[in-house]
């Protein structure tokens, strides 16, 4: 790729940013430019045009294509009970502090299809604390949310959420808690039943309620850092007095303006507690 032809691919990227903002409220100019790039080429040359400039017009004049550009612009990767040693420490240092309140709100930012919504349900109902949990689940992402409303994952899959699950701690069988048919499992639908399903924007969107937990895991890995800082202040202005957050391993308060406003909890896995307001 000539140096000229990256120049002209990075002003057409700009440009299609530029116009997701303005035309459909989806901001992700300040997401980290390398990561951008790399999917908008997928995109490109998997929906086949010859430019970002010509996926840009199509996008702008065709609302059915945005859906399809942003399943390539977030990522939609995960699995139940995810680095199982994070739940476990959720499970173990967590949750004791957790059973003190009579009530509890649980926000699980960028939710993808509901593998980690799914796992803190199941967690909270091993734990007893469902019953008095309201669980957010949200993303920007429209057809991730159904995804994740709906419950259904493939047979193929099942292996892996399973032995994550037992790594984890879990108290029963996962296969307790979904039927299987059509080579796929669907999740009971039960676990939904204390969910909020919601379109929520790290990027543009505001305070999501006084929360007693947020978990949030491999998203801002993809944010700039000015971004990154935005995202943990929303979670910050969105916890309750001594709230916790979790960030998993791969994401850390380090660097951020915010890190003053919360203690290390659990290092190892990124779990942070609110210190006070």
């Amino acid at each position: 790729m000539t140096e000229t032809f990256e120049k002209i691919e990075d002003i057409e990227i700009r440009l299609l940013l530029e116009a997701l903002y303005v035309r459909y409220h989806y901001d992700f100019r300040n997401y980290a430019m390398a990561s951008v790039k790399r999917r908008l080429r997928q995109a490109r040359e998997h929906l086949g045009f010859p430019t970002i400039s010509a996926l840009q017009e199509r996008v702008l004049h065709d609302e059915t294509m945005l859906p399809r550009l942003l399943g390539y612009l977030t990522v939609q990767v995960s699995e139940m009970f995810r680095d199982p040693s994070y739940f476990r420490a959720i499970r173990e240092t967590v949750v004791p502090h957790l059973k003190t309140y009579p009530s509890l709100k649980i926000w699980i930012a960028g939710c993808s299809g509901g593998e980690e919504l799914y796992s803190f349900v199941i967690l909270f109902r091993e734990e007893g604390l469902e019953e008095r949990t309201i669980f957010y689940a949200t993303d920007i992402n429209q057809d991730a949310l159904r995804t994740a409303e709906a419950g259904v994952y493939g047979l193929d899959r099942l292996q892996l959420f399973t032995e994550n699950h037992r790594k984890s701690g879990g108290k029963s069988s996962l296969s307790d808690y979904y039927s299987t048919g059509y080579n796929r499992a669907t999740f009971d639908r039960s676990l939904r039943e204390r969910v909020v399903f919601s379109d929520h924007s790290l990027v543009t969107d505001a305070v999501f309620g006084e929360m007693h937990l947020v978990s949030c895991r491999n998203v801002m890995i993809y944010f700039d850092r000015p971004l990154q800082d935005r995202a943990i202040g929303l979670f910050k202005d969105s916890l309750s007095r001594k709230g916790f957050l979790g960030l998993g391993a791969k994401e850390s308060l380090r660097f951020s303006d915010h890190a003053g406003a919360f203690n290390e909890f659990v290092r190892e896995e990124k779990i942070y507690q609110r210190i006070g307001k």
